[in-house]
């Protein structure tokens, strides 16, 4: 391969409204916003390469708008001058920057991988592992509310070909088993649902929960309770399968969740994981291990969406349940790009790197710069 060296950096910011008034969480957690951080970086030979990192407000998990962009101020000036194709060598580098932060290197990792593909000519899955045949299937995020409401989300987005709907709620037992109940009142025999309580329970709560639900409902819980050990506690009284989202950061957790038998599967958030990089490691992992994976990040817009897809379209079908087309999630579209959406279900296209044009007039003029 001839020489690719990193030559510039530049971040942008971009605020992303929630395409509903209100994104609600257990906990009293509200939402009306996000604060999308998007990269391009540039090398010597005009190369362009695009990543987004976007958290979910400042209280989903341990991240925020303001330290992707701080912690790229800290890693951005390391990577000048190295071969964004070498991305294991890229994570070492940010490592050796910037220790954690994971959220601050996704869109770093990203931009480097889309530099790969367009170096190589190849769509970023193939680099990934190589794409899969299956038609990717979609899952609806259907915030807290009143449960007849969220029936009617639900069935929206069934009317749109999903088969998955993740159904928040937010630690009220009584209020919680009548929103399970009515959002799972039409499913199909097909539908996939997880019930996400963004670890709004505890144990107790989630035992008065269990006992006031219908019998025969069939859904999986994700990730029920804030710490690990009430996690474990919960499943181990109950023949729900358990997810874990949350306390599923990085491979270490994804080993114990493994050692533990705490959970039947985990949902593979790119942002989370500290990109693409990481998260085909923690993908092994689930893999190795029989598990079974969601693929999604916690929001943000074209640009995630393109990195979640080509992931998802290297994992099997028996092992892969859904993944979340965030751009339903917000008003603002930052990028072009073949992603269309077929009776709920969607394919990484066949251009080279992500495939995405990202929309210049939109991102506006970098907030840093480096080279």
């Amino acid at each position: 391969m001839s020489e690719v060296k990193i030559a510039r950096i530049d971040v942008f910011q971009v605020d992303l409204p929630y395409v509903g008034q209100v994104y609600r969480l257990s906990g009293g957690r509200e939402y009306t916003s996000f604060d999308a951080t998007i990269v391009r970086i540039t090398t010597q030979n005009g190369i362009e390469g695009w990543g987004e990192s976007t958290p979910f407000g400042s209280t989903y998990v341990a991240a925020h708008a303001l330290g992707v962009r701080a912690g790229i101020g800290e890693i951005a000036p390391k990577l000048l001058g190295l071969d964004p194709r070498r991305v294991d060598r890229i994570n070492d580098a940010m490592d050796a920057a910037l220790l954690g932060h994971e959220h601050a290197k996704t869109a770093l990792d990203v931009a480097c991988w889309d530099i790969f593909g367009k170096s190589v000519g190849l769509p970023v899955c193939d680099l990934l592992g190589g794409r899969t045949n299956v038609k990717l299937p979609l899952i609806s995020s259907i915030p807290v509310d009143e449960p007849e409401t969220m029936r009617k989300h639900v069935a929206k987005f069934r009317a749109k070909g999903y088969v998955g709907h993740s159904v928040k709620i937010d630690g009220e037992p009584k209020k919680d088993a009548e929103r399970i109940a009515a959002a799972l009142a039409d499913k199909g025999p097909h539908e996939f649902f997880i019930v996400d309580a963004n670890g709004g329970l505890t144990v107790e709560t989630g035992l008065r929960m269990f006992r006031l639900l219908p019998d025969g409902l069939d859904f999986v819980l994700e990730p029920p309770c804030a710490t690990w050990r009430e996690s474990v506690s919960l499943r181990r009284r109950s023949n729900i399968p358990f997810f874990f989202d949350e306390l599923a950061t990085n491979d270490s957790s994804i080993a114990k969740l493994i050692a533990d038998d705490a959970a039947e599967g985990f949902d593979l958030k790119i942002s989370k994981a500290g990109g693409l990089t990481k998260g085909r490691r923690q993908r092994d992992i689930g893999l190795a291990a029989g598990y079974t994976m969601g693929v999604q990040d916690t929001v943000g817009s074209d640009i995630v969406f393109a990195a979640i897809v080509h992931m998802a379209q290297t994992i099997p079908e028996r092992h892969l349940r859904c993944i979340l087309d965030t751009r339903d999630m917000v008003t603002l579209k930052t990028a072009d790009a073949d992603y269309q959406i077929h009776s709920g279900r969607v394919t990484a296209p066949t251009e080279p790197g992500l495939g995405i044009t990202p929309r210049l007039e939109v991102l506006g003029e970098p907030v840093a710069s480096y080279s």
